[in-house]
């Protein structure tokens, strides 16, 4: 009955979120029942009324990784209109600039590089991303060459600009990452910051 109890009072999603809260702030190392079980305060008896082990609660957070970071997105930037490049400019920044899903997805792609079964799933999604971006730039290039290669600097430009550390003189790094996006998806710019 302690159980059953536990159950109704952590929804299955809790345990999901926290997870990934957990992932997002300490990488897959950092999810663990017994600390989970703290943090939401609760018995980690409840858990196993959810979960068989520690890996459906990863498997089911990479779920809602997916979910959120693709499915989610991509019927956002329907509901929002606008064309092509709207749209995977968006997309963007949707999933590369805030404070939700950015650290998920980072932290999912470093859990990638020690995971084949995580990397298979990193690759599932970032195909899907890239084919948001390639449909986008197919808009204004019909070099399908091309179109791969803008689609390539693209998302290395949205992923990696976590990553690095260099300074641009006369310019922010917002900046310049418009500056680049422009170039890149063929618009113009209205100056460094535009």
């Amino acid at each position: 009955m302690g159980h059953s109890m536990g159950a109704l009072r952590t929804p299955r999603e809790k345990w999901v979120e926290e997870g990934l809260r957990a992932l997002a702030e300490g990488g897959v190392d950092a999810v663990r029942v017994e600390a989970l079980a703290k943090k939401l305060g609760v018995t980690k008896g409840g858990f196993y009324g959810y979960f068989a082990d520690r890996g459906a609660l990863l498997d089911e957070m990479l779920d809602a990784w997916e979910r959120e970071s693709v499915d989610d997105v991509l019927a956002r930037i329907e509901r929002e209109g606008g064309d092509a490049l709207d749209k995977v400019q968006l997309a963007g920044r949707l999933t590369f600039s805030g404070d939700r899903l950015l650290p998920i997805d980072l932290a999912v792609r470093d859990w990638a590089r020690r995971d084949h079964a995580v990397a298979e799933r990193l690759r599932h999604v970032d195909n899907r991303r890239m084919q948001l971006s390639r449909d986008a730039i197919s808009t204004f290039c019909d070099d399908p060459d091309e179109v791969e290669a803008r689609s390539l600097l693209a998302f290395c430009a949205a992923i990696g600009s976590h990553f690095l550390a260099a300074d641009h003189p006369g310019s922010t790094r917002a900046q310049v990452l418009a500056r680049a996006a422009g170039l890149i998806l063929d618009r113009p710019s209205d100056g460094p910051g535009r």
